[in-house]
């Protein structure tokens, strides 16, 4: 597949020791070849493959000297994009990398689009479409388990697995072919429906086991949205920086200090959160505050965890009361705080309004219970589960709704198999599934979904 020649900056902007730029396509040594000079006078084009050469670049229509670079040269098929590659490595300085690109782009190259450099590698059969969203969650991974996961699929393992699905779905419907073209041996349909049911029931237990893993991989890539709750100055704010370990969020004693929400992510015993800090739920004539309360409320419907802090050294107000019903059917962790000072909330009713849920008391001042509380919203989701290196975890949403979608079909044919329904009938369903499962490696998705996934990525990747 033939493509002109890309370009972009691949490391961060800003100032650092090392910035590159990438070109990619049948070009790009060429390109290179027109501004790059090294002491030695050779061409990029006599040099051996993925090798490393030090020089310069020049502008040839003024003969000024624009940087002095490090220039990785790779010939294709042995690369990420199964193209000519050459990577700049230059000074990482916003004036010098721009020149760089600036360059690069005079002599040739056209400036990458988002992702253009992994939808190459997905184009030209490096990677399959499932591999290809795993890069970017590998850049955007916030815990070791999350890139780890990543990591995995990058890998293919969860690639191999849909292969294998879909090779048995494959010679599920090539039993079925045989039934519709030979339909005056009777034994025929009597041996394919036994193979049916076999294949696709195995099928169906796999794609079980993927979605078993679906809600600790979506967590794990996408975090835990996670909502800090209760009544003005019970220390939410304080339970915020002692997650963070930073001082993110103004704390006084004066109630009503929060008065919007504050969004942090945090590493909390390898579960990603993404911890927002709500204003005080109370009754207010304030107008900023009751904003804030109003935000605070819309902040619940999306949570996946609730934190409810309570002040231990206060009785229980129907306030509180009020807030256990709110969130009466969510995951929530009820924290009790100011231990440090005299009790007066009556633990009893605590636990009668909490039910089977979790209670952590912690004196944040003293910072006492945090711990506890890191290790009790670890447990609330991953306690009892399998986390072997021999797991294959689904965090993707597109991949999850997609094998939701593949149960169901499977489902279908084994049910019309079962009822007596013609084999020919029942290879709609089986093919509808073999088409789902190709949805998610990129064998059988439109074009359109594959411009809108690799939109989603950085320039340079």
């Amino acid at each position: 597949m033939d493509f002109d020649t890309i370009a972009a900056i691949s490391t961060p902007m800003g100032e650092g020791a090392i910035a590159i730029v990438r070109l990619s396509g049948d070009e790009a040594i060429a390109i290179a070849d027109k501004i790059f000079q090294a002491p030695n006078g050779k061409k990029l084009a006599q040099q051996a493959t993925h090798t490393i050469h030090y020089g310069h670049l020049i502008d040839t229509t003024t003969g000024e000297v624009v940087e002095e670079v490090m220039l990785s040269l790779m010939q294709g098929p042995k690369t990420f994009t199964r193209e000519d590659v050459v990577e700049i490595n230059c000074h990482g300085g916003l004036v010098s990398v721009n020149r760089v690109l600036q360059l690069v782009l005079r002599y040739g190259a056209r400036l990458a689009e988002p992702g253009e450099f992994t939808k190459r590698a997905f184009l030209n059969g490096r990677i399959d479409l499932s591999q290809a969203e795993a890069v970017m969650d590998l850049i955007r991974a916030k815990t070791d388990r999350a890139m780890n996961v990543a990591l995995t699929q990058m890998d293919g393992k969860l690639s191999r697995l849909i292969g294998q699905l879909r090779q048995a779905l494959l010679e599920t419907l090539a039993q079925v072919e045989v039934n519709i073209d030979y339909p005056e041996y009777d034994d025929v349909e009597e041996m394919t429906v036994p193979v049916l049911l076999e294949k696709c029931s195995w099928v169906r237990d796999e794609i079980d086991k993927l979605l078993t893993t679906s809600s600790q991989g979506k967590i794990l890539r996408e975090g835990l949205s996670t909502v800090i709750l209760g009544r003005p100055n019970v220390g939410k704010s304080s339970l915020l920086n002692s997650l963070v370990h930073e001082n993110k969020a103004i704390v006084t004693n004066i109630a009503g200090t929060t008065r919007d929400i504050i969004e942090e992510y945090v590493n909390v015993r390898g579960v990603p959160l993404r911890l927002v800090d709500t204003a005080g739920i109370r009754e207010t004539e304030d107008i900023v505050e009751r904003i804030g309360v109003e935000r605070s409320r819309e902040a619940l419907k999306g949570a996946d965890l609730i934190l409810l802090v309570l002040n231990g050294a206060e009785s229980l107000s129907p306030e509180d009361e009020r807030l256990f019903e709110t969130i009466e059917h969510m995951d929530y962790i009820v924290v009790i705080n100011k231990t440090d000072l005299q009790q007066q909330i009556d633990l009893q009713r605590v636990k009668e309004l909490a039910g089977a849920h979790r209670i952590v008391t912690t004196s944040l001042l003293q910072e006492e219970g945090v711990a506890e509380l890191e290790e009790a919203i670890a447990a609330l989701f991953f306690e009892g589960q399998v986390e072997g290196g021999d797991m294959t975890y689904v965090s993707n949403a597109r991949h999850i709704a997609l094998l939701h979608q593949a149960r169901k079909t499977v489902e279908d044919a084994l049910n019309a198999a079962e009822a007596g329904v013609p084999v020919d009938m029942v290879q709609i369903d089986v093919t509808r599934t073999w088409e789902i499962l190709g949805e998610i490696v990129g064998d059988t998705v439109q074009e359109s979904l594959i411009n809108q996934l690799f939109s989603q990525f950085c320039l340079g990747k």
